[in-house]
């Protein structure tokens, strides 16, 4: 394996698949969500640049600060952000990780804190995302409040709904028509909201992953 490619590995699938990351940065290996144990192997195999996306939360061992921590004693570059890599650079950006995007944000802001956020059941063999992120949910009904769709009251009675649904569960049909059963929206909010989705979603965990890949491609560069 040549040199160049070795030295930097980024952890990543749900968010984003291994082919749409390759074609932003081609000189990187990637690798499934990121479990405890694999920075430190992709770090003594030559990795100088991690990049972490995805990770494990609950289907096996988490990466732990400590073991980033170390790396980064150690002189390793890591970059987070987009699910558990923003949630660790919240925590450790102080030693010296580094974090970018808006859930990183979000998490340094304290407008998040937990790593239920950012979890989501994935296809163990193609890490195709199988359930909505809470944190996506978040950030698309604040949208459809600023854009007027719905009011304040009832993007707080979703969310709610949402915090309820086992993160393996979470999707916005289940959310809305739990919402519908329990009488928090009508039929016609729930038809108004379903449209709107389909325009207006984001899919925030994306966008910060691709944010993650270019902030790793730019300092490949350097290294």
């Amino acid at each position: 394996m040549p040199k160049k490619q070795k030295k930097t590995v980024i952890f990543t699938g749900p968010s984003l698949n291994h082919k749409e990351a390759s074609s932003i940065f081609s000189e990187a290996i990637y690798m499934p969500p990121i479990k405890r144990g694999d920075a430190i192997k992709a770090f003594e195999e030559g990795a100088s640049i991690i990049g972490i996306i995805d990770g494990v939360f609950f289907q096996d061992v988490a990466v732990s600060p400590r073991e980033l921590l170390h790396l980064l004693d150690k002189g390793a570059i890591i970059v987070g952000g987009g699910s558990m890599g923003a949630l660790r650079a919240a925590e450790l950006d102080v030693y010296g990780m580094i974090g970018v995007g808006e859930i990183y944000e979000m998490y340094k802001r304290g407008e998040i804190y937990s790593d239920d956020e950012v979890a989501l059941v994935f296809n163990p063999y193609t890490l195709e995302p199988l359930s909505e992120p809470l944190v996506n949910i978040r950030f698309n009904l604040k949208r459809l409040v600023e854009k007027g769709i719905i009011e304040h009251r009832i993007a707080l009675e979703l969310l709610k709904i949402a915090k309820n649904i086992h993160y393996t569960q979470r999707s916005y049909e289940r959310i809305l028509e739990t919402a519908l059963r329990e009488g928090v929206i009508n039929i016609d909010i729930h038809k108004q909201i379903t449209l709107s989705l389909k325009k207006l979603k984001v899919d925030l965990k994306r966008l910060d992953a691709i944010k993650v890949i270019e902030k790793v491609k730019e300092l490949a560069k350097t290294v």
